[in-house]
């Protein structure tokens, strides 16, 4: 008797989601191909529902009990656990210390986007403490998406009163799914590829056919450009700017021992092969750095920008033993131009560094200069120029004849067009911080010495 009327429920929880469904594609039709990406499983363990990227499990009382109160309250919930799947928070995963703020600042980023969806099939009366806590986090985000608001929320250190009354209001599902995930290293890999590809898919739709719909679903249309821009590792970037040269070193990446041994077994103490003499390495010799100090650029991301390149270039390996780099403060005209040729001058220049300039944004002058050092030929080979700039300025016409980067520091995530002929990298707080901590916690515990020691480097004992 109880299995049977256990069957019934489910049969009636499976119309309710086919509904739900139908309803939602309905009003958003670029959420189709996500919509139908979560195969729908009862559970009598849980209290209410969870998702994990592959499944879309539910208590079937709690979603009769959802529906008695109204349709829209099913479809907010439903909805809530996709936007967890389409945005990626079932797979970035934090710390058992950091759990707690990280699975409610994806409940808040993804409830603002249903907030403000402009849609009949999921409006609710709009409460004054959901509305406080949006104004609070758009006066410190311009996207609410979840990472941003997760280091609000830390940084803030708020009351666990605050923290479980935030809780409370945006908790809408359960997340202990997602930890699941972890034990099963191949398949979220597969299930985040698909999503990623769903996410893709939904942002070109948005832009070309969709573009009404998307005009009542800001917020989700921004999150998922947010989610979409690609991650990039500030080190490799760099390393585009090396030339590959040929320099004296016993090269033992490219030694096969086996022939070595083979001829000491044959001859005794012959080998058939020797270590090659040479090697090829990427090395940095003439190379420009160009930093905006505009008004609209703050001095605090130049500095970490300094630090983040620093670490990078101070690596022996990157040198070539004698090189050329200069430095150049720009706003809408060249402010100083320092030229660095020893690690030692670089962390000198980066640990006293002082903003020349506070005028407006010019792009053209840097260019300008840097041409006429080259007609006075002052490199002997310019592989490229990095400009560290927040974005709004005027961009050369012209292609100059060496390779250029503008990397941009954005908090509000929206994309900068830069000339076809230029590289771009958009880089956030977090892409310089990772690094530039590490560089400071080495710096603090002394063991800068023992570093310049391993890589066959020191300065003089008096340096700060």
């Amino acid at each position: 008797m109880f299995e049977e009327q256990l069957l019934e429920q489910v049969n009636i929880c499976n119309e309710i989601l086919a509904d739900c469904r139908n309803e939602l594609y309905l009003n958003m039709r670029f959420l189709d191909v996500a919509l139908h990406s979560l195969v729908s499983e009862p559970s009598m363990e849980l209290g209410r529902t969870a998702a994990n990227g592959e499944v879309f499990r539910y208590n079937p009382h709690f979603l009769m009990d959802q529906y008695r109160i109204g349709n829209t309250v099913v479809n907010r919930c439903y909805l809530h656990s996709i936007l967890h799947c389409l945005m990626g928070h079932v797979w970035n995963l934090r710390g058992a210390e950091d759990r707690k703020l990280w699975n409610l600042a994806c409940d808040l980023s993804v409830e603002s986007v249903l907030d403000g969806m402009a849609y009949r099939c999921l409006r609710v009366p709009s409460r004054p403490y959901r509305r406080a806590v949006y104004q609070g986090l758009e006066k410190k985000l311009r996207v609410l998406n979840a990472e941003g608001i997760f280091y609000l929320l830390k940084n803030a250190e708020l009351d666990i009163r605050i923290l479980a009354r935030m809780m409370q209001e945006f908790a809408v599902d359960e997340h202990f799914l997602w930890e699941r995930n972890e034990n099963r290293p191949q398949a979220p890999v597969e299930q985040q590829n698909r999503w990623q590809d769903i996410r893709e898919r939904m942002e070109t739709e948005l832009d070309t056919f969709s573009r009404e719909a998307a005009e009542g679903s800001k917020g989700l249309k921004e999150q998922i450009q947010v989610e979409n821009r690609r991650r990039y590792d500030y080190r490799t970037f760099l390393k585009k700017f090396c030339v590959l040269k040929e320099e004296m070193q016993v090269d033992l990446d490219s030694f096969d021992y086996i022939f070595y041994h083979y001829g000491m077994e044959l001859y005794g103490n012959m080998p058939l092969i020797e270590h090659q003499e040479t090697r090829e390495a990427e090395k940095i010799e003439d190379f420009v750095i160009v930093i905006d100090t505009s008004m609209s650029c703050k001095a605090s991301l130049v500095q970490r920008f300094l630090e983040e390149t620093y670490s990078i270039l101070s690596q022996s390996e990157s040198f070539e033993q004698k090189f050329c780099i200069h430095i150049l403060q720009c706003d809408e005209r060249v402010q100083s131009d320092l030229v660095v040729e020893s690690r030692k001058q670089l962390r000198a220049y980066m640990e006293h560094f002082q903003v020349q300039g506070l005028g407006g944004t010019d792009f053209r002058p840097a260019f300008a200069y840097v041409n006429l050092l080259l007609a006075k030929k002052v490199f002997r080979k310019l592989r490229g120029l990095i400009y560290f700039t927040d974005g709004y300025g005027t961009f050369p016409v012209k292609k100059p004849p060496y390779d250029t980067a503008f990397v941009f520091f954005r908090e509000d995530y929206l994309d900068v067009d830069v000339p076809p002929w230029a590289m771009k990298l958009i880089l956030d707080e977090r892409d310089l911080g990772e690094s530039v901590d590490i560089e400071r916690q080495v710096l603090h515990n002394g063991k800068e010495n023992e570093w310049e020691e391993d890589h066959g480097y020191k300065e003089d004992e008096g340096r700060n």
